[in-house]
């Protein structure tokens, strides 16, 4: 059985000798059946599939990226089952299967941890699912996710970092923050070191290295600078700017998601799980499932499917 999580910036695929992520920004044409053909033992090879990369630009609208989401993986898995919204596994595109992969993570974990709140943080979006109340979850779309606070849409690698700073105090001076495109939470992860370079895995905004100094070049045209004006200090401190604002977001949601859910704990996966588990007072689900927790809903709906086949 493979488990397959195909979002809209990265495909991830869970097998049985462990996950395997690859970046494959889908608005950018990225031939992902292509890189599910080494998993295909058969044409009968069994796949369980959740997606989020329907919500990917080059889509008119949600249906018509499903329908393309579903079509590439049945080339490869013509037997591919799609878990949907409503925790049911489908074999034809359908509402339900937009952005299901959160929901597979919460029916995977919710027996093992029934009073805990998951937060997946990976390169693009903060997950924060309250496991109790999993009947209530069934049917949530996106817009509804954002609504209810379950749904925080930053992370790791991938937010712009103007999106969530407006200002940066550099040299004891107040500076408003350019909204261009010129630096993400990648480059301000990197240069704090919550992250290593190996994990930088998307693009970067100027298509150059993805390294410690030219991260902080990036960040230094944040206030409209060239490094050499402001300095390593002040690019720095545009890094910790948003790391702050950032860290407060998710961490506040996460709290009043508890509190609301009545939950006692906090279990956390993806690429900031070790990270954000400092900051939320929570369990890193690495020590449990190891890497798999970095591909939690690829992993989940695998495991999900396994639990459910021949009922």
């Amino acid at each position: 059985m493979i488990g397959i999580d195909v979002g809209g910036a990265n495909l991830k695929v869970a097998d049985g000798q462990g996950v395997h992520i690859y970046y494959c920004p889908l608005w950018t044409g990225a031939p992902f059946s292509d890189l599910l053909s080494p998993y295909a033992a058969g044409r009968d090879t069994p796949a369980a599939v959740v997606m989020s990369g329907e919500l990917a630009d080059c889509f008119e609208n949600k249906l018509q990226g499903i329908g393309f989401i579903v079509r590439a993986v049945q080339e490869v898995f013509p037997a591919a089952r799609f878990y949907g919204t409503d925790a049911v596994f489908h074999t034809s595109p359908v509402p339900a299967l937009a952005a299901a992969n959160w929901l597979a993570s919460a029916d995977f974990l919710r027996e093992k941890y029934p009073d805990a709140v998951l937060l997946d943080i990976g390169s693009t979006t903060a997950d924060i699912i309250p496991l109790s109340r999993f009947p209530a979850l069934r049917g949530l779309s996106d817009l509804d996710r954002l609504r209810k606070g379950y749904l925080v849409y930053t992370g790791m690698l991938r937010t712009p970092v103007a999106t969530l700073i407006s200002s940066v105090d550099i040299s004891g001076i107040t500076t408003p923050v350019s909204t261009e495109y010129f630096a993400t939470s990648a480059d301000a992860h990197l240069v704090l070191g919550n992250i290593a370079p190996d994990e930088y895995t998307c693009d970067t905004p100027d298509h150059r290295e993805k390294t410690p100094e030219a991260s902080l070049r990036r960040l230094a045209r944040v206030v409209c600078a060239d490094l050499e004006e402001i300095g390593e200090e002040g690019a720095l401190q545009v890094a910790r700017a948003f790391w702050d604002r950032q860290r407060k977001i998710i961490c506040s949601a996460v709290l009043r998601v508890k509190e609301e859910s009545g939950a006692s704990s906090v279990i956390v996966a993806g690429l900031g799980a070790s990270l954000f588990a400092r900051e939320c007072d929570g369990s890193d689900l690495r020590s449990v499932l190891g890497p798999a927790a970095d591909a939690l809903p690829a992993y989940a709906v695998r495991e999900v499917a396994l639990r459910t086949r021949g009922r």
